[in-house]
């Protein structure tokens, strides 16, 4: 395998360079990649700023990853309809960061992980990613919906508390203790944000329900000069400019810190971009570039990070926004990322008067569509009880712990589960020759169509499934059932697709018990895989190529004569 190949270079060709080529392209697509993006980008206004005042940031560094990061991740990315920005899956992590180790471990361990995602994509990861089981996501899902909603509680009841504690339990005490600080208008605005966005979706589907509810809020308020906390009585309203790029502080020391932190990031940016890649597929027909995708998201990340802005993925349900509103490439990505830049030039002062209460009733919104509970209490009601357990391991994990442990757990967790399920499925069970075969074992032929028998003193195996060091154990366990040593051993392989070094070495083991006691092993059928790693581990010469057969009665009439 020469280095091209192995990382991908030659199919790593960003979408945008592709319009026009591999696809149509007119100025009628054009228009529709503008209404589109423009469409996108309104929707995205309220959200970006949300995400990131409930990750701790502010409301300006979620406009800067919107602007960036959505703007590279479109350009380079390998889906045509991607939408990248914030999201509410980095809300979690983002806030334990920054509590850790301040905003500087945050832009430190956002730019690691957009290093580690161009690494994935380079060496071709893209399709891996996409097998991380579907109880870990649903799990850490489900946990993160309910973290965001209560860190939303404090801004939405208008609670007095100084500084919210980080911790699950800890967060809930300090709201029950300060209940009786809530404010009553601020609580109004954001049950009148919910209602006025369930009915939206209720009734005009088409129309985007955050915007209308956050708009519509924020005149009330605006008009009435109803007494409660924005953006700008909070943060100081946001700057008209984009900042300077600069880079953080490399201290060996803080990079071990976040390291963690940043697998977290890339792993998480890399499941959530390409979910959203394959949702945007199945809407439009398309195929997105996987490995490309995760470059771009990579690229993305840093420059985001460069500008003070925070972690961004790609956004499903803005991705899905941007398909129901028409687009047709990836301008229509970049476009979003122009309005929102255009936005904070002439319009920053807007958005200094939006309530709190008016972006955490929207996150609220978000939270109960992360939880997706209907498929949480699916995989309780109907799965089997292992993916129970993952599911359950990963939600507690992230609600109780963190994320970063969540994630871990929940995917070695599962991988164990899915090498009990092999072992439980491959076996080695005593074998016979074939059915309906006329062999002649010394002057008795057998019957046509009847079970073959074969010599007492001959005994015959077969193992099925992947022979790997999870059934490399059943192999030593075979010898230990037999009563008399045979005079031939013959292992039939022509249900094992693969073996690893493990299953290797248990051959090894088993060939030296056999030459010990005088016993011929011959392995029967052996196919591709298994055949060259047992060549490149030099088993096949210390067995002997005489030993390797098509078939058990090839044996048998050998040792007949």
């Amino acid at each position: 395998m020469n280095m091209q190949s192995f990382f991908s270079i030659g199919r790593l060709v960003p979408r945008t360079f592709e319009i026009g080529k591999a696809f149509p392209y007119s100025r009628e697509s054009f228009a529709k990649d503008l209404v589109s993006g423009f469409t996108v980008g309104i929707v995205a206004l309220p959200l970006a700023m949300a995400f990131s005042i409930a990750a701790g940031a502010s409301p300006a560094q979620g406009l800067y990853t919107a602007i960036l990061a959505g703007f590279f991740i479109s350009f380079l990315g390998g889906s045509r309809y991607q939408i990248g920005g914030p999201t509410g899956a980095f809300v979690v992590i983002i806030f334990g960061v920054i509590s850790r180790h301040g905003m500087e471990g945050l832009v430190l361990a956002t730019i690691l992980a957009g290093l580690m995602l161009i690494a994935m994509g380079l060496s071709g990861l893209g399709r891996l990613i996409k097998f991380i089981p579907y109880p870990v996501t649903t799990g850490f899902t489900t946990g993160i919906g309910l973290l965001i909603f209560s860190q939303q509680v404090k801004d939405f009841l208008g609670l007095k508390i100084e500084k919210v504690s980080p911790e699950f339990f800890e967060k809930w005490a300090q709201y029950f203790e300060h209940m009786g600080t809530f404010d009553p208008l601020t609580l109004f605005v954001g049950l009148l944000t919910i209602t006025i966005i369930i009915l939206i979706r209720r009734f005009f589907p088409r129309i985007p329900a955050s915007v209308v509810g956050v708009g519509f809020t924020t005149l009330i308020c605006f008009i009435f000069s109803l007494p409660v906390e924005t953006i700008g009585s909070r943060f100081g309203g946001i700057p008209s400019t984009l900042p300077i790029p600069t880079l953080p502080e490399f201290h060996w020391s803080t990079m071990k810190a976040v390291f963690p932190d940043a697998i977290t990031i890339a792993l998480l940016a890399a499941i959530e971009s390409l979910l959203s890649a394959v949702v945007a597929d199945g809407m439009t027909g398309d195929r997105h570039n996987a490995n490309m995708e995760l470059v771009a998201q990579g690229v993305g990340n840093i420059a985001s990070a460069l500008f003070g802005g925070i972690p961004a993925t790609g956004a499903i349900a803005r991705t899905a926004t941007n398909i129901k509103s028409g687009a047709q490439s990836s301008v229509a990505g970049m476009v979003h990322a122009v309005t929102l830049l255009l936005f904070m030039l002439f319009l920053a002062p807007v958005a200094s008067v939006i309530p709190l209460a008016s972006l955490s009733a929207v996150l609220m919104v978000v939270a109960w569509d992360m939880s997706e509970l209907h498929r949480f209490v699916r995989i309780i009601k109907k799965s089997p009880r292992s993916d129970m357990l993952v599911l359950l391991t990963t939600f507690v994990l992230t609600v109780v712990i963190d994320l970063t442990v969540a994630v871990e757990v929940g995917v070695v967790l599962a991988a164990f589960l899915f090498l009990r399920r092999m072992v439980e499925t491959a076996e080695i069970k005593p074998g016979t020759p074939g059915v309906g075969a006329e062999i002649v074992y010394g002057s008795s032929p057998a019957q046509p169509h009847e079970q073959p028998k074969h010599p007492k003193d001959v005994e015959i195996y077969e193992i099925t499934g992947p022979f790997f060091f999870g059934v490399a154990d059943l192999l030593q366990d075979t010898l230990m059932t037999l009563e008399k040593k045979p005079r031939a051993f013959i292992l039939r392989l022509p249900q094992v697709p693969a073996v690893d070094s493990t299953g290797i070495a248990a051959l090894e083991s088993f060939l030296s018990y056999c030459k010990k006691h005088g016993i011929q092993l011959y392995l029967s059928e052996v196919r591709e895989q298994p055949m060259k790693a047992l060549e490149r581990s030099g088993f096949i010469e210390a067995l002997g190529s005489q030993y390797i057969v098509s078939s058990p009665e090839q044996v048998l009439e050998m040792l007949s004569k």
